[in-house]
Parts: structure tokens; sequence; C-alpha cells
């Protein structure tokens, strides 16, 4: 199965975590993920609310380079995903000429999560899950840009999205529903308003405590920093002590498919996960 693929930048930066964890399972159920040629930067989060053409120009040409390799498109980061279908959408439906760049609308563009989540891919999970995750209790965060708005992502279930859902079942786990999966978690406001951001977060923490999870699993490098990074200091403004480890699902694909560099992957986070899966005996005779 090959695929094209666009990181977008900050998989190349601040969460090769997750990007290392999307290459090693990839790999070992042999999707082939071929990275655009000369992509550029999709203008998230900023160019949106700074200059409308170069909000749309910025993701369309990579738009252009996808439609010319003839491949269904990967996108990994939400954010990235939501702008590539507001230009694919806005382009296809506005007066020729107005933009710089054209497209057909040929090319099928997923968010990861949704690709992963595809009756054929976890078929393929399914056949090499040899650490299946039970005991695992999660509840999983999708946070707000891969499904909604739903006439931009053509989201069926824009308010209860069920791909990491489906995912962590195929893996042995049991995913909590819960009705938080869609809320906002501040994103880049952690810059200029921490205080609002922790207590939207904070909010987040207790309401998956209150369901019975151990963890919160994501798809989205944003919310994966927001909601690790910062936990100590929301412990200190909400008065109370969190420990909940925040894991991309493809960790956690990883660990049931015995990956061995999961651990190197895990050990980049704030709140440690390997000390909880080792707790749930999910990590005993995971190299062996």
């Amino acid at each position: 199965m090959k695929v094209s693929y666009y990181p977008g930048c900050s998989l190349e930066g601040s969460a090769r975590d997750y990007e290392e964890s999307i290459a090693g399972v990839c790999r070992q159920l042999g999707i082939e993920l071929v990275e655009l040629e000369d992509w550029n930067c999709c203008g998230a989060t900023a160019a949106h609310s700074l200059n409308h053409r170069a909000s749309i120009e910025l993701p369309a040409r990579n738009l252009v380079i996808a439609e010319k390799a003839g491949r269904d498109l990967v996108a990994p980061c939400p954010m990235c995903f939501n702008r590539l279908k507001t230009a694919e959408k806005t382009i296809l439906q506005e007066q020729t000429g107005r933009y710089r760049y054209t497209i057909e609308g040929k090319t099928k563009i997923w968010d990861l999560a949704d690709f992963m989540a595809q009756d054929r891919v976890l078929e393929l999970i399914e056949t090499r899950v040899s650490n299946p995750l039970e005991g695992l209790k999660a509840v999983c965060y999708y946070g707000c840009m891969s499904s909604r708005p739903p006439k931009i992502t053509d989201a069926d279930r824009c308010e209860n999205p069920m791909s990491m859902d489906r995912i962590l079942k195929t893996l042995g786990a049991e995913p909590i529903d819960w009705p938080y999966k869609t809320d906002c978690c501040g994103a880049s406001h952690v810059v200029d308003r921490p205080d609002m951001v922790f207590k939207m977060v904070g909010k987040l923490y207790d309401r998956a405590m209150e369901a019975g999870a151990e963890c919160i699993v994501v798809s989205c490098q944003m919310c994966q920093a927001n909601l690790d990074i910062y936990q100590d200091r929301i412990s200190d403004q909400m008065g109370k002590r969190y420990d909940l480890p925040i894991i991309y699902f493809t960790e956690l694909i990883g660990l049931a498919l015995k990956e061995r560099q999961v651990e190197t992957w895990l050990s980049r986070h704030f709140v440690d996960p390997l000390k909880f899966l080792d707790k749930q005996k999910l990590l005993a005779g995971l190299w062996t």
C-alpha cells in the first residue's frame, strides 16, 4: 500500500516522537509513505488570521504536488489536514483564476487516524498484534481540527469521531466513551494566555479521570504538547496532582506490534508513559 505523505513542520522538530512512531508502524504494516517532493508549510496556525490568500495558496501548492503524484494524501497533523481540506474546498468552489493554483480535486486527503481506522488497515493491524493492550483503559482525545467543521472535513461524526476508538479496540485496549473528545485544548494560546489554556486542559484531565481513564490517547501534536508538557504547572494552578500519560495512538500501535523503537518514542514525553505501561505489564517481554 503506497500513499503520499505530508508531514508538516512540527513533525520534523518538536513532534519527532510522533513522526518516528508513524514511520515505524507503517513500516511494520507494509504501508509506504511517499513524502511529497518539495512540500511547504501549510500556514497553520496563523496564516488564516493574517492573510486569506496566503492561507489558501500555501496548502494549495502542496495539493498540486499531490495531484501530480496521483495517490491518496495522508496528513498526520490535524491542523495541516484542516488547512489542506480548506484549500481544496475553497479552490474548487471559487471562480477560476482567483488563486494562483488550480486543482481538479482528484486527490483523497486523509487525516492519519481516519486513514489507519479503515477496515483494510485495521485488518492489517489485527493480524500483527503480538502484545495485546489488555487492561489499558483510555479516553481518545481528538481535539478540534480533524473533524470540524464538517463542511470542510467531510466528517460523518464531527462531534463524536471514532477512528482512534476503533484502533484501540483492535489493539485489545478499552477505549472509554466520554463527551469531551472534541473539546478545545487552547492550542497556541498557551503562549499568550496560559492561564486560560491551563484551565481548559485541567478540565480535560478531570473529565478523563472521572470517566475512569488512566491515560489520554491523541492524534494531534499540539494537543499532545498542551496536555503533556504543562501537567505540573496545571497541577499547581488547579491545586491537585495529575499524572496522566498523553500517548499518541501510533505509539500504542507500535507497542502492540512489539516495535523495537517504542521505548525511544515514549521516553521523550514529559509525563512518563513507560512507568504507567510497565505497571500495566505491557512492557514485559516486549523485545524478546
